[in-house]
Parts: C-alpha cells; sequence; structure tokens
C-alpha cells in the first residue's frame, strides 16, 4: 500500500553530512506509518487515524532524526475511498522536488493491449532550474545558521503536490528519481514497458500478476537506458536528445515499477510474518533500515562512464498487495538514493 523513492543531495557531502541518511531515515519512517495506519485487518478496513498523504509524510519527517536533504516522491493505495456509494481504490501521491511517478494501463490500440500512460506527476524546481529541487531537509549552523524546522514542515503542508488517482487491478506504477526523468521522455518510459511487458491480448482472461523479479530487470533496463543517453554516438559523435537537451546528465539514478494487485487473506498472512521478522532483527541489531525497491546506480562524475560496478541488484521479492504495489527488496547502497 506504499510505494516511494527519495533522492539525497550529494553536495551536502561537502560538509561532511552522508547523502543518504535522511532518505533512508525518511522512508523508513513512511513505511513505519503506513504500517501502522494502512494495513487492513481481517474485514479489510484500514485506521480511521489516516488522514491522508500529507499528514503521513510530515509524521514520519518528524520521527526522522538525520540531518541532510531530500527530494521525495510517495504513493499511497487507499482502499477506504467510495465513489457512489462503493469502495473504490484511490492512489494518493504526495511530491516535494524531482522524483517523478507514472501510471500506465492497458488499453487496446492498433488491434493490440498496450500500456499507455493515464497520469504522471510534474517536477517542483524553483524557477524551473534543475539544480535547485523543491526538497525536504534537516541542516545545522554548517550550512544554515538561521534553519528552523518548521520550515520545512511548511514545505510539506503548502509546498507539496498532492494527487488522487484512480487505480486498477493491473496497473504499472513508475517511480523514479531525476536521473530518470532528465534523460528519458516519458514516451520512451511507456515504450520501454511495452517492449519488456508484453501483455495477451486475449479478452477476458484471468488477471495473472507479473513476477517481480522480472519487474526488477525492467527497472534495470530503464536506468540503463538513462545512463546510455550521456554517452555520444559512436558514428557521429552527437549526444541523444533528452528533456534537459543534448547529452542529458549524470546522476545517481532509481527506478522501480510496481504492480497493482488484489490484497489476499495469504498478503495478510505475508505481512504479519514480515513484521515478526523485522521486530526480531531490530531487537538482534538495534535498529536498522530496509529499502525496497528497484535498480540504482551511483553516477559520479569522477567514475568512468561504462564502470558497472556500482550496479544495486536486487532478488528477494515481497508484495505491496490491494490493491497494492509488487517489487522487490534489497539494501539499496546509491550514495543519495533510497527507495522503498
Amino acid at each position: 500500500m506504499l510505494l516511494g523513492c527519495a533522492d539525497g543531495v550529494s553536495q551536502i557531502e561537502e560538509f561532511g553530512l552522508d547523502a543518504s541518511e535522511l532518505p533512508r531515515e525518511l522512508l523508513a519512517a513512511c513505511e513505519e506509518q503506513a504500517t501502522a495506519l494502512l494495513m487492513p485487518d481481517q474485514a479489510g478496513k484500514i485506521s480511521e487515524l489516516y488522514r491522508g498523504p500529507i499528514p503521513l509524510m510530515r509524521e514520519a519527517f518528524q520521527n526522522t532524526e538525520s540531518m541532510g536533504s531530500t527530494t521525495v516522491c510517495l504513493s499511497v493505495l487507499d482502499n477506504s475511498t467510495r465513489i457512489h456509494g462503493k469502495l473504490h481504490p484511490m492512489m494518493a501521491i504526495i511530491s516535494i522536488g524531482d522524483c517523478e511517478l507514472m501510471v500506465l494501463r492497458q488499453n487496446m490500440a492498433s488491434g493490440r493491449l498496450r500500456y499507455e500512460t493515464v497520469f504522471n506527476t510534474e517536477m517542483q524546481r524553483i524557477g524551473g532550474n534543475c539544480q535547485c529541487p523543491l526538497q525536504v531537509c534537516r541542516v545545522d549552523g554548517r550550512i544554515d545558521a538561521a534553519f528552523d524546522e518548521r520550515m520545512t514542515i511548511e514545505v510539506i503542508e503548502r509546498g507539496s503536490a498532492v494527487h488522487m488517482v484512480s487505480v486498477y487491478e493491473g496497473d504499472l506504477v513508475v517511480i523514479g528519481s531525476d536521473g530518470v526523468f532528465d534523460n528519458l521522455f516519458k514516451d520512451e518510459v511507456a515504450a520501454i514497458i511495452n517492449q519488456l511487458i508484453p501483455r495477451p491480448s486475449t479478452p477476458g482472461e484471468k488477471f495473472r500478476p507479473l513476477d517481480k523479479a522480472f519487474m526488477g530487470e525492467v527497472a534495470r533496463y530503464i536506468v540503463d537506458a538513462c545512463h546510455m543517453k550521456t554517452k555520444a554516438d559512436l558514428r557521429t559523435g552527437k549526444y541523444p536528445d533528452t528533456p534537459i537537451g543534448k547529452g542529458g546528465k549524470r546522476d545517481d539514478t532509481c527506478c522501480v515499477v510496481g504492480e497493482v494487485v488484489e490484497w489476499t487473506e495469504m498478503d495478510c498472512m505475508y505481512w504479519e510474518g514480515v513484521q515478526r521478522r523485522r521486530r526480531m532483527k531490530e531487537l538482534v541489531t538495534c535498529g536498522g533500515v530496509l529499502s525496497l525497491g528497484m535498480m540504482c546506480i551511483d553516477e559520479d562524475e569522477e567514475d568512468e562512464e561504462d564502470d558497472d560496478s556500482n550496479w544495486c541488484r536486487s532478488r528477494d521479492g515481497r508484495d505491496f498487495s490491494t490493491v497494492s504495489f509488487v517489487s522487490e527488496e534489497e539494501e539499496d547502497r546509491g550514495r543519495g538514493c533510497a527507495v522503498m
């Protein structure tokens, strides 16, 4: 019922801060909130204390302690919404900065079933400057002696972009850091999805969820395509077109691909086991952060462009079902990115 991506601002490392700490802790706090407020009970109901994505994000931030600055995009599945008296799954999306989200849905076009983009968020950048995204931050006197945490709360409450979107079983959700959407046009992302995830065109066929490991490979392919945009064509020496101009930019890059599927009694049992194991791990390790997701590259400008030693691969899966998201699980090693 929760899918998110946070991209730490690497410039703070110049002040001796770890750019990955705040995004990791923030997403872990969001997950804790979602587990407490959005986990359906045996009757399929969620907590009446859930008040939407803004309070969830605000309280999650207030439960963090790390210094740093991060952009974040969070999507929350809420099965309590009623339209004309009937329950209807909705996805609440909160975006702060330049991580983005796309929702793709199957549609019969030209005689075959294809995924088409039905919704996407927009980047929030101050003055349109790609180096100045809106951010969730906590800093000390080394960076800003006048910083007040209430400013960040105001950014969450007043500056964030919030959307409510209808979702259906089989919809795909792609969330990525700016490293994805500065380098790939959205129709290119959709083309990759259609190239790698063909669906049968037989009407009325029973829905079958996609394999989680396979979706991880799709996320990897998207990240790979992003970094190919930063390389000149060997024949012409020209750089490809990107949304921010020729050649795009090299960047830490995160991408997660999720699918909306039905929440079942088995999911309830599975999550109870996940929570028990997590509590046991925290007792043993005195706390810990578990990221979910995708593929991530730490793309340093001083590194060789063909160095793939920083790939973060994921293989172990778990369900975020509903209606919920399905993706992969890993300990993300990207310098400034976190995905859950």
